[in-house]
């Protein structure tokens, strides 16, 4: 249990389970995969911290899941990002082949906060 202080400034504290404060401060599940390469704990830091922030933005996201994958390209790309995202209605899905990862999980990151940005404009409120 946790106690709080009442919002009115009385002496009385009040007691509210630690789940209380779970409720407000939703998180989303993240899942981050390499395919066929080995796994880069710095990129996958990276990815997590981005989908965090953009989870306190847009906190009706469920679940994430991150694939990276290296392509063999001549032209001297071939890092791909893809990421889903499960959201109430269909999923968003948004990925970027760039020189390096971190570029890479940047510009999917920004494509997913156009598409959020126009999903959040169509959603209905409840009248």
């Amino acid at each position: 249990m946790v106690e709080l202080n009442s919002l009115k400034g009385s002496r009385e504290r009040k007691k509210f389970p630690v789940s209380y404060f779970n409720l407000k401060y939703k998180t989303m599940k993240i899942n981050v995969q390499f395919e066929k390469m080995p796994t880069n704990q710095s990129v996958e830091n990276l990815a997590i911290k981005k989908l965090q922030k953009l989870n306190k933005k847009f906190d009706w996201i469920i679940a994430a899941k991150t694939f990276y994958k290296l392509e063999k390209d001549p032209k001297g790309k071939g890092k791909i990002c893809r990421i889903e995202l499960s959201l109430p209605g269909p999923k968003i899905v948004a990925f970027s082949n760039e020189e390096t990862f971190e570029e890479a999980t940047d510009e999917t990151i920004r494509d997913l906060k156009i598409q959020l940005k126009k999903r959040k404009g169509e959603m209905k409120p409840f009248a």
